[in-house]
């Protein structure tokens, strides 16, 4: 068992990762159901707590079914964080996070997200205010460091750790270095083996097969593991890990079938949450990995991201079900989309 204050979550848990415009309800959902232990919301700007921004609102919605479940914030103000951490006691999630990961430019430039990383008294004295300002467990995702010349992620967590976090998540990149190249986990590891630190240490990045998560798991001693972008349209990923790190066997892929029914459910609870317009559009990302494996896939998929009306989607995905009757899909290598560079931040 692994204990986040008082959350019990099981040997070795997986984290769904908080994705800006992927990791909503409708993804949650998917992903609940397929093995995910612990999932975040996209991030909320404190800022857009505060001046009661309609986005930022709506990001607040949690459901039972989803627990555990925490709510991540990003800023760069003491008191705007502050204050932020109380309107997000309000809505009673299982824990707070902090964001000191987000490298795109529009966040970490304005010394909030990955900017922090640059100044770490301010981290401190961020984190701080938040951990006095809600009754939550408070839990911090960030990286290694702002650039090659600044991994301080070691002295990074025993401060955080001093300033009454319950948990760490690193990604093992640096700020610089956005998705590009492959993660670091050799300083997740030494974090995670630091006598001094004795709060769960979650690595990310890179996580895109059962394999691999067993691997890191067994060669860097880490907690459990947060999953980004290999579970976008591949909620499987969370299911398969935990059969991998329980039977060293790989399961079998999903089916046919099963493909279909999560991508409907997917869809359905999307245009439910966002509306018809804003939840088909945000679809679209994810039907080339729902669908990965099926040969002449290419025709059907243009179709997918270019309608409009949900019965017209459902009858396109029905036909595709229909059309590959009987075909089995075989294990592909999961594509880890870059998703940032369409971030609307």
């Amino acid at each position: 068992m692994v204990l986040i204050d008082k959350i019990a979550l099981p040997d070795f848990p997986l984290l769904l990762a908080p994705m800006e415009d992927v990791s909503d309800p409708p993804f949650r959902a998917v992903c609940k159901d397929n093995g995910a232990d612990l999932m975040y919301t996209e991030f909320i700007s404190s800022e857009g707590l505060i001046r009661d921004a309609i986005k930022s609102r709506q990001k607040l919605d949690i459901f039972d079914y989803e627990r555990p479940v925490g709510i991540q914030i990003f800023g760069g103000d003491e008191d705007s964080l502050a204050l932020a951490a109380k309107i997000v006691d309000v809505t009673n999630p299982d824990l707070l996070d902090i964001n000191f990961g987000c490298p795109v430019k529009k966040v970490a430039c304005r010394g909030a997200g990955a900017g922090v990383l640059k100044d770490i008294d301010l981290m401190v004295r961020l984190t701080t205010a938040v951990v006095k300002s809600t009754s939550l467990p408070v839990t911090v995702k960030t990286r290694l460091g702002w650039d090659d010349d600044s991994k301080n992620i070691e002295e990074v967590a025993e401060r955080l750790q001093d300033c009454g976090i319950k948990a760490l998540a690193i990604h093992g990149r640096t700020r610089s270095q956005m998705y590009k190249g492959e993660a670091d986990w050799t300083l997740i590891g030494k974090v995670k083996n630091n006598p001094r630190i004795n709060i769960p240490i979650f690595g990310n990045g890179d996580i895109d097969s059962p394999q691999k998560a067993v691997d890191y798991k067994n060669r860097y001693g880490v907690d459990g593991v947060m999953i980004g972008r290999a579970a976008i349209g591949y909620p499987w990923i969370f299911r398969e890990i935990k059969h991998f790190v329980n039977t060293g066997e790989l399961m079998p892929p999903p089916t046919l079938g099963e493909r279909i029914a999560v991508c409907k459910k997917h869809l359905i609870k999307s245009v439910e949450w966002k509306g018809p317009k804003v939840g088909i559009f945000e679809m679209r990302r994810h039907y080339a990995n729902y669908l990965r494996g099926l040969p002449n896939i290419k025709d059907f998929r243009a179709r997918l991201v270019t309608l409009m009306l949900q019965d017209e989607i459902i009858e396109v995905l029905d036909e595709i079900h229909r059309y590959y009757h009987g075909f089995e899909i075989e294990h592909s290598p999961i594509e880890l989309i870059n998703y940032h560079e369409n971030c609307p931040l």
